[in-house]
This record gives structure tokens, sequence and C-alpha cells, in this order.
């Protein structure tokens, strides 16, 4: 079976943020990581090269592949950000008046936060965290 890519890393997140080459997504990725830390509760830690998580789960499916993955987080990327919201995802009536935005399988895309309403990201993040902490309820940070 093949072993999880997206492991947690030393690299601080700190500095992989301060690395972003855009002002504006350095800007979003900064409030995002303190929304996400008031949130979880948890510090940033990178995940991958360019996953920036928050807390974490041991998941296990059917097949007998498991892992871990973090509980939320995001990713700046070339035409925006990606949220790993999962469960947020589920919370319509939040999306119809988050703003501007995309939903993949377990993601949120946003070109920038100006396009959205903060409080409404932040409701759907919580909206989140709190399934992903019901489904797997031994979620909690490691260091």
């Amino acid at each position: 079976m093949a072993e999880n890519k997206t492991k947690p890393t030393t690299v601080s997140a700190a500095r992989f943020i301060a690395s972003v080459a855009d002002a504006r997504q350095r800007r979003d990725c900064r409030a995002l990581a303190a929304l996400m830390r008031d949130v979880t509760g948890t510090p940033a830690r990178m995940w991958g090269a360019s996953i920036v998580g928050f807390d974490q789960y041991h998941y296990r499916y059917d097949s007998g592949r498991e892992g871990d993955a973090p509980l939320t987080g995001f990713a700046p990327r070339a035409r925006g950000l990606v949220l790993y919201l999962g469960p947020g995802l589920d919370e319509a009536a939040l999306l119809d008046r988050l703003g501007r935005h995309k939903v993949g399988k377990g993601c949120l895309y946003l070109a920038t936060l100006d396009d959205v309403d903060r409080s409404v990201l932040r409701r759907l993040v919580t909206a989140s965290v709190s399934a992903m902490r019901r489904r797997y309820p031994r979620a909690r940070a490691r260091a």
C-alpha cells in the first residue's frame, strides 16, 4: 500500500508564510493562520512542502489504508488559496453567504480573503473543526 506523502515537517510555518512571494497572498495567509489557530487552539505546522495545517487526526479506511492528516489547514497556490475544510463544506447556508468562492471535494478555493465575508468564513472553519473532532474524537494537537 502506498505511503501518505503529506506528513508533518519541521519547517517553520511562519517562515513558510513569510516566503510567500505575493504580498496580498502573504497577508491572507497570515490572517488564515490566525483564524485557524484561534478556532483549533493549536499552532500552525507544515504538512509537506506547502500545506499549513492545524491539529491532526488519524484516519483508517475500510481498505486498510491509514495515516495522519491535519484537522484543517490551507495552502497558497498560484491562483489563490485552498482551504481544507471537509465537513464544513456541507454548510450550504453559510456558503451561500460567503462571497466569491469555488468548492471541490473537501476544499474551498478563494482568490483572496477580500472576496469573502470573514465572519462567515470563521463559522465555516469552526463548523468543519467541530465536525472533524466529533468524527475523530481522539484528534488533538501533537507536537
